[in-house]
């Protein structure tokens, strides 16, 4: 595909996200949306008075039959992911798949195939990786600003929407996951997942989850659809610096902070404390504000035009459904440690 071609983009799935594809993908250089999907003739005809310039049919089929689709993005129920994924890179086109990748790491690891087979992207739709917060706290890892990674906290809460299909962790601590992924380049070593059930249903609606990366840095995320505030925000501790992310902060969404603790320099005795804490600056950095999703839809089009590699692509959404499959386990098993099947995809 040269640059000379727009690329030609279908969206199948015009519920609540799919929508958001049409208008970033009719605003990016290189693309064009011709076309979009969806059963429900409402979500249709919703959509249609906000694109006048984009065809709507009822079918998946519909959009993936067409010549003048080069890529889809598929943004319906998880449990649909697979199946139409699975389609779209046999009619030979490119995938934009929207998280999970699949409910199933067996479905993952095929799908996986598939596109290596057929020579087509499939790219792991996660908006979190392309945030400016979040970037800005993997380009300080990557040069060595906060030190060693010791330990990342983060929070993802709010008073619902309460999904009928998956349970929280499956509904919102994918996001965290996914950004666990993308700030230590490796799967973790092993996850460990607690929840309760608290409105009576069969999936879990708050939950505590843990895992751990390289040597022994720990990461912890609790999610809940039962929190009175909306509540986005990630703590990384370093062995020289802190730096906390809040998505809810629109101006000033990172912190970097010149605290530690350190060892004395000199003790004259045992007993004597040997630790003492440091308390330096907090410095508020210029994080230019970009949404995450035009980014997204951006990096795809770059993927298909010139082969730039994007920070989502379809290892990494493999490497999600495996510790969301490892934490199902671990809630069944009431906490007990287990090892997500992260083996090479190479």
């Amino acid at each position: 595909m040269t640059q000379a071609k727009a690329v030609g983009i279908g969206v199948i799935g015009l519920g609540h996200w799919g929508p958001n594809h049409v208008r970033v993908f009719g605003q990016t250089a290189g693309a064009r949306v011709v076309v979009a999907a969806d059963p429900s003739a409402d979500r249709r005809r919703h959509v249609g008075n906000l694109y006048r310039d984009v065809e709507l049919v009822e079918t998946a089929q519909a959009v993936l039959g067409r010549a003048d689709v080069d890529a889809v993005v598929i943004a319906t129920p998880a449990r649909t992911h697979f199946e139409l994924a699975s389609a779209a890179l046999e009619a030979g086109k490119h995938v934009l798949l929207e998280k999970p990748m699949c409910t199933s790491i067996a479905d993952a690891r095929a799908l996986f195939e598939t596109a290596r087979r057929t020579n087509r992207a499939l790219i792991h739709g996660h908006v979190f990786v392309y945030n400016t917060g979040v970037r800005y706290i993997k380009d300080g890892l990557r040069r060595g600003d906060f030190g060693v990674p010791q330990y990342v906290h983060a929070t993802r809460t709010n008073l619902g929407p309460i999904r009928p299909d998956v349970n929280v962790v499956e509904d919102l601590a994918t996001h965290e996951i996914t950004i666990f992924d993308y700030l230590f380049d490796c799967a973790p070593n092993w996850v460990s997942a607690t929840g309760s059930r608290l409105l009576g249903t069969d999936r879990e609606d708050v939950a505590f989850v843990t895992l751990e990366y390289g040597e022994s840095t720990l990461a912890h995320v609790h999610v809940s659809w039962l929190n009175p505030q909306k509540v986005r925000t990630l703590t990384l501790v370093g062995s020289r610096r802190m730096v906390v992310w809040d998505d809810m902060e629109p101006v000033e969404p990172v912190r970097v902070y010149d605290k530690g603790v350190m060892e004395e320099p000199y003790y004259d005795s045992f007993g004597e404390f040997q630790l003492r804490l440091r308390d330096g600056d907090i410095v508020i950095p210029k994080v230019t504000s970009q949404e995450p999703l035009k980014v997204q839809a951006d990096a795809f089009v770059r993927r298909l035009t010139s082969g730039e590699s994007t920070v989502s692509e379809s290892a990494s959404g493999v490497r999600l459904v495996a510790c969301l499959d490892a934490i199902r386990e671990s809630l069944h098993a009431q906490g007990r440690r287990v090892a997500p099947a992260c083996e090479s995809l190479a």
